[in-house]
């Protein structure tokens, strides 16, 4: 019995009821233009006044719903935006942006003329019932203290017994309206998610909007790994260096520190443009992203500062290279020199070699197999990284031992997908 009555009157229904009522509202303008059309095809001058007319003024209307609802994509958002907030229909089963099919309008505007189908029954029923039902549950008390000249009743409605159930029947007109509304918008509610839910398109389009997002956030990530990760691994380096020699070399370890300031200066910067990213989508006034032509001076410096005996040869003039790819390239240079540094230790030689061999940027850095297990910190996700550089810009990388050393080799398309 408690669940019977909280089916017809709880919150749930309640809210479903005011979705019903609303729709009733939003038939009205449409109602109105179908009185224009009934009123002179039957020239009646009173359509309001009379019942018949008026289910076929809101017969005639309805078709010119399902029109503006064809023709005005956004009733698909509004729909499903009442639909969420009264119906109780779970936020993922129904679309959230305008129709843009064909299909997806016929469905919306179905669904926007089943609303106001059934809103407009059940708004005129919650106009006319409960009046109704109040003068039946008032009507034996009306003729015991007024008589019955005081209520003008057909005959057959003047007998006692009549009389004696008209309470009845009153309550039970007002739980047949509850029911009928209970029932039309239980019935919405399950056809929302076939009608307002999203098209193949939409679900394509909700995947696409995914994968970019998940795109931006492995590159973000990228950059933070190459950035932080190289200045951590640098400054460890130089601290423990300067630590070793802090009686014997201050001069060493005044150097030391001041390429600890740098690096870690800078990489504050990148931090700030990457979380700038982040917050912002777009961060002017944000540190500029590194590249090869501008930055790479200042990475050989800092890393020789660290103990590391780097020998470079650039064969390319970097400002001629297109920004994408200077930046992604300063990226995978310092990447090598951060795992020369993590694995080979300090005072070992790298080489670097950036060139040009047919038509592709070519970056190989050399190192010693790691000499120390004492020197692993640990794994990374570095060279995967550097590899889905490589695999968006259209090039190719290769990591591995090589006759005694360790090569990291890079071919990147000067043109092309960058």
């Amino acid at each position: 019995m408690t669940e019977f009555v909280r089916s017809l009157f709880g919150r749930r229904a309640r809210r479903r009821w005011i979705h019903l009522i609303l729709g009733g509202a939003l038939a009205m303008p449409y109602v109105f233009v179908g009185q224009l059309v009934v009123g002179p095809a039957t020239d009646s001058r009173y359509v309001f006044n009379d019942l018949p007319l008026q289910l076929l003024s809101f017969a005639v209307g309805l078709p010119l719903a399902t029109l503006t609802a064809a023709l005005f994509p956004l009733t698909r958002s509004l729909e499903a935006g009442a639909v969420r907030s009264l119906c109780g229909v779970d936020a993922g089963l129904l679309a959230r942006g305008p129709a843009r099919s064909r299909a997806a309008k016929g469905r919306a505007a179905a669904w926007f003329t089943l609303h106001l189908g059934f809103g407009g029954v059940i708004a005129g029923m919650s106009l006319a019932v409960p009046p109704f039902a109040a003068f039946l549950t008032a009507l034996p008390l009306l003729v015991l203290f007024g008589g019955k000249q005081s209520v003008e009743l057909p005959e057959p409605l003047e007998q006692t017994w009549v009389l004696a159930l008209a309470p009845v029947a009153g309550v039970a007109t007002l739980l047949a309206l509850a029911g009928c509304a209970a029932v039309s918008g239980s019935l919405l509610a399950r056809w929302a998610p076939a009608l307002l839910g999203p098209t193949p398109e939409d679900r394509l389009a909700a995947a696409e909007a995914r994968a970019a997002d998940l795109a931006v956030r492995n590159r973000l990530a990228r950059e933070l790994h190459d950035s932080v990760g190289h200045a951590l691994s640098a400054v460890t380096l130089q601290a423990s260096a300067a630590r070793r020699v802090l009686d014997s070399d201050p001069e060493f370890v005044r150097e030391a520190l001041a390429a600890i300031e740098d690096t870690t200066r800078r990489t504050v910067g990148e931090l700030d443009a990457v979380l700038g990213v982040l917050r912002d989508g777009d961060a002017p006034g944000t540190a500029p992203a590194p590249t090869l032509a501008a930055d790479l001076p200042g990475l050989l410096r800092r890393t020789r500062a660290c103990g590391l005996r780097v020998t470079d040869t650039v064969g390319v003039d970097p400002d001629a290279l297109p920004p994408v790819l200077s930046r992604e390239a300063y990226r995978i240079v310092q990447e090598g020199l951060s795992n020369a540094l993590k694995h080979a230790g300090d005072r070992t030689t790298v080489t670097l070699r950036i060139e040009t061999a047919d038509g592709h940027l070519v970056i190989t850095v050399d190192n010693p197999v790691a000499l120390t297990p004492s020197c692993r910190p640990g794994g990374g996700h570095g060279l995967r990284g550097v590899a889905d550089r490589a695999r968006l810009l259209g090039g190719t990388a290769e990591a591995g031992p090589a006759h005694g050393t360790w090569r990291l080799h890079v071919r990147l398309p000067m043109k092309g997908p960058a």
